[in-house]
């Protein structure tokens, strides 16, 4: 067997529940490693996703969107931002409907793909240099872990943004 979310060939499979979604009781059939990695996956485990993230099984799609954004290293989130989903597989991949709302400065609810404005400079850890006030970023992506962070790509640089530093366009 093929796990449809690594790739790898000639492994057992077993049933693996996706949460947050349409339907509480959908599971897809993964591979052990996968089943034991999805909670801090090892980069190199997970290269097949650049095609499982083009699955028809919206399941398959999610988790992948998940475990790409769990990795958090260049390529994966180059692919989680390549990777189109519809809004409701979105929703579930972001898995709104399971974590508290986000919340801008103000308290308006943002949902991925909002424009927000940063209320205030913030200084990029790693980056070198400083996202200003008042700059805008286009097509942000909720953190599904945390309520209290988003995000989005400044100069170029996909980057953590707390909510609190931000207001909704």
């Amino acid at each position: 067997m093929i796990c449809p979310l690594c790739q790898t060939q000639g492994v057992t499979l077993q049933s693996f529940p996706v949460t947050g979604g349409p339907d509480d009781g959908v599971t897809v059939d993964i591979c052990d490693a996968c089943i034991a990695q999805l909670d801090a996956p090892e980069e190199a485990h997970f290269r097949g996703l650049a095609s499982s993230m083009w699955s028809e099984d919206p399941a398959i799609a999610v988790l992948a969107a998940r475990t790409l954004v769990k990795i958090g290293t260049p390529w994966a989130l180059d692919l989680a931002d390549q990777q189109y989903l519809d809004d409701e597989t979105r929703a579930w991949a972001d898995n709104v409907a399971a974590v508290s709302a986000h919340k801008d400065a103000h308290g308006a609810t943002l949902n991925a793909g909002d424009t927000v404005v940063l209320i205030k400079d913030l200084p990029v850890k790693g980056a070198g240099f400083t996202a200003k006030r008042g700059t805008a970023v286009r097509g942000i992506s909720l953190v599904a872990e945390n309520p209290a962070h988003i995000e989005g790509r400044v100069e170029g640089q996909r980057i953590v943004i707390l909510t609190e530093f931000v207001k909704k366009k």
